[in-house]
């Protein structure tokens, strides 16, 4: 069923057009990626559908009834508030329920009436488990303290708080601007699951490509000002893709054939008298006029690199403390000539900290760090890095180095490595300032590689740069001549490049050989043999050893068998009165919570009685059987 329709929508940014007469229709079933280039509209596509922006013309048609949620790449939060409010920030009817009952029982007058309407119509919509499923979300994404305050909270995690707060309430159109960013591998493939699973349509904006092609049944694209849609997964979108520009390409090599024909006529200087010849101009001017927009980024870049010696970098036994946590314990490693490795850990377990101490950005703790004296190290940090805003495009990255030399002793001149990073004439001439955000993190990439290093590490290389600088980025490093470490979320671009992980968790890096997909293999191995081992271990513990043939109860046994049927009837009671008592004091926050603490230790107590009845009657047969 189509829950939203896009017709000739049109959208102009100072000099640049976003997007020209685009249409699209979204159905209820739809899981959709939206890719493109940084700077081509996505997220302000994504701000016009979810209706923060307005559109210069076209019309977006959606039913009243529809609802959207939209999470944007920058949040902003009301100050004050805590996790589990920031969460409840919702406009559907069961938050604004959540919020008025919260509200109810904040009133310095509390009304009893109002308390129990609101705890009827809680309880008759089933609101009471948002709560519930609200930490249960959080909890997967790495945020279990929900009583903080959000001011305390990293830029990471307010931005986990807010996926969680857009995951949870309900919405017939999900948007989503870039949700993996700050997340790990373990949480992108929880956040996968999830969005596979979740009911009703989704847009979204994401580099990562796996994610796309594990969740997504429908791709977007915008280029050029013009929208292309795949009906299928990020795969299907690359094959098809592929066929369109071979058509394309085609298509403008039969144009520029008959432009020059058309060209040879007109310098011949026949007059247009009749209107035969007029028509013929009028031809020729519109094969001139209308030439293909074709991306073309095939300048090799297979660079040279300068000398490199034996030794490059050396890591002895070094360690870091915070705050009386070891956050890297005794690692020591010999970076090799063609090494190419991925660092994985969850956040905040000291990635960013390992490669700022191989890179001498901090000192470690203890042990020792030595840097070869022909290593010229490019460092590409996930911090935002200063510009001066005012320079060009281009003059910024001739700061980097004029040009680069290849393999074959020819030069690149910056200009063309800017036209190979899809910054094309006009753009390298543009102020910095107007630049979107994605654009200078280009830029800033580029002004790294063109200081022409021999050693590359990058932090998070993935975070604000679209699958085409992706792409690029990957051929570039694929002919690098030198080491390249990789801090990366992105399990397709550590798949296609690394041959070595370190694993960090609990202060150790762990080396293990081979892909990003042979180490997941590996610790999802590890992680069923603990398992096991666990399950193993809890049945040793519940199971009962074998016995003789028991013709008798115990004396123990014939007692608590005689009095439990009582004691499963007494704690049954005193549940029952403690919910009256919720119900009474529903009003009173404090004393409602230690009624609920109090039910939930006498629900779990009855649970024991009755695990404990199953076991004495299913032994009582067992006894009168022997005796028969």
């Amino acid at each position: 069923m189509n829950i939203l329709s896009i017709e000739n929508l049109s959208k102009t940014y100072g000099s640049k057009e976003l997007f020209n007469s685009i249409n699209l229709g979204i159905n209820d079933t739809d899981k959709i990626g939206l890719i493109g280039k940084n700077g081509e509209g996505k997220t302000t596509f994504l701000k016009i559908i979810a209706g923060i922006e307005e559109a210069d013309s076209g019309d977006i048609i959606k039913n009243s009834k529809i609802t959207v949620e939209y999470l944007p790449q920058n949040i902003e939060f009301v100050r004050g508030g805590k996790v589990l409010e920031q969460v409840f920030r919702g406009n559907s009817e069961n938050m604004k329920t959540l919020r008025d009952y919260e509200n109810a029982l904040a009133e310095e007058n509390i009304d009893n009436e109002k308390i129990m309407r609101l705890t009827e119509k809680m309880d008759r919509d089933n609101v009471w488990e948002l709560e519930s499923e609200a930490k249960s979300v959080l909890t997967k994404l790495g945020i279990t303290d929900f009583s903080k305050n959000i001011e305390e909270l990293s830029g990471g995690q307010k931005r986990r708080v807010a996926l969680a707060s857009a995951l949870i309430n309900t919405a017939d159109l999900l948007i989503l601007d870039e949700p993996t960013n700050h997340l790990d591998n373990k949480t992108i493939e929880w956040l996968e699951e999830y969005l596979k699973n979740r009911k009703g349509a989704l847009l979204m904006v994401t580099h990562d490509r796996y994610f796309l092609d594990r969740v997504t049944n429908r791709i977007i694209e915008l280029e050029n000002a013009n929208l292309y849609s795949y009906e299928g997964n990020y795969n299907y979108y690359v094959e098809k893709k592929a066929d369109r520009e071979e058509r394309e390409l085609a298509t403008e090599r039969k144009r520029k054939s008959l432009y020059r024909q058309e060209l040879a006529w007109m310098r011949q200087g026949i007059k247009a008298r009749g209107t035969r010849q007029k028509a013929r101009i009028e031809r020729f001017e519109d094969l001139r006029d209308n030439k293909l927009e074709i991306n073309d980024n095939n300048i090799d870049i297979s660079v040279s690199g300068q000398r490199l010696g034996n030794k490059i970098i050396e890591a002895k036994n070094i360690a870091k403390t915070y705050n009386d946590k070891a956050i890297i314990d005794d690692f020591t490693y010999t970076v090799l000539r063609n090494d190419r490795i991925g660092i994985l850990g969850e956040n905040g377990a000291g990635k960013t900290t390992l490669m700022n101490m191989l890179t001498g950005k901090i000192e470690p703790d203890s042990g020792t760090v030595e840097m070869g004296e022909t290593v010229k190290l490019a460092y590409f940090s996930q911090e935002s890095t200063e510009m001066d805003t005012k320079l060009r495009a281009i003059e910024y990255i001739k700061e980097g180095g004029e040009y680069i030399e290849t393999d074959d002793g020819s030069k690149i001149t910056a200009a063309q490595m800017m036209e190979r990073f899809m910054f094309n004439g006009k753009e390298q001439y543009t102020e910095i300032e107007k630049l979107s955000g994605g654009e200078r993190r280009r830029l800033y990439l580029l002004r790294i590689l063109m200081t022409g290093p021999n050693v590359l590490i990058l932090d998070e290389p993935t975070n604000d740069l679209d699958i085409n600088t992706l792409t690029i980025l990957e051929d570039y490093i694929d002919e690098f001549p030198g080491p390249v470490i990789i801090v990366s979320h992105d399990r397709y671009l550590l798949d296609k490049l690394v041959e070595k992980v370190f694993h960090v968790e609990d202060g150790k890096a762990t080396e293990y050989p081979g892909s990003y997909s042979l180490f997941r293999r590996k610790m999802e191995e590890r992680e069923a043999l603990e398992e096991k081992v666990e399950v193993k271990e809890e049945k040793n513990i519940r199971e009962k050893p074998k016995e003789q043939k028991k013709t008798k109860f115990s004396y123990n046994e014939k007692r608590e068998w005689e009095s439990i049927d009582g004691d499963i009837a007494k704690l049954e009671e005193k549940i029952e009165s403690l919910e009256k008592d919720m119900v009474t004091h529903a009003s009173e926050y404090t004393k409602l919570q230690e009624l609920v603490e109090e039910k939930e230790r006498v629900e779990a107590e009855l649970e024991e009685k009755m695990d404990r009845w199953v076991y004495l009657s299913e032994l009582k047969e067992e006894i009168d059987s022997n005796n028969n």
